[in-house]
């Protein structure tokens, strides 16, 4: 059997509104979580307490995750306008 070997490189990943779209869906899971709450007993009648949990679970790992991709997408603007910065000195310092 031979070893796969990729024909092309791999295109460069998709860039969007990361930050906008983690933020949605942590107000997605806590919405769920405040829709359920009511309903606690009947969840916990019928053994369907867990999902509940699972939707305070995802807002809180949702926190996380906006923490996560703010600090990201500070880092590569940052590193942008440090590249940008460097490669301006360097042009014009060889003028």
């Amino acid at each position: 059997m031979a070893k796969w070997t990729p024909k092309h490189e791999a295109p460069e990943p998709l860039e969007g509104p990361v930050v906008a779209t983690i933020t949605g869906g942590t107000i997605l899971w806590f919405v769920l979580f405040l829709v359920q709450l009511p309903f606690y007993g009947w969840f916990d009648d019928h053994g369907h307490l867990w999902w509940l949990w699972t939707c305070l679970a995802g807002a809180g790992l949702g926190l996380i995750g906006i923490w996560y991709v703010r600090r990201r997408d500070a880092a590569i603007k940052h590193d942008a306008a440090a590249t940008t910065e460097a490669t301006g000195r360097t042009a014009t310092a060889a003028e």
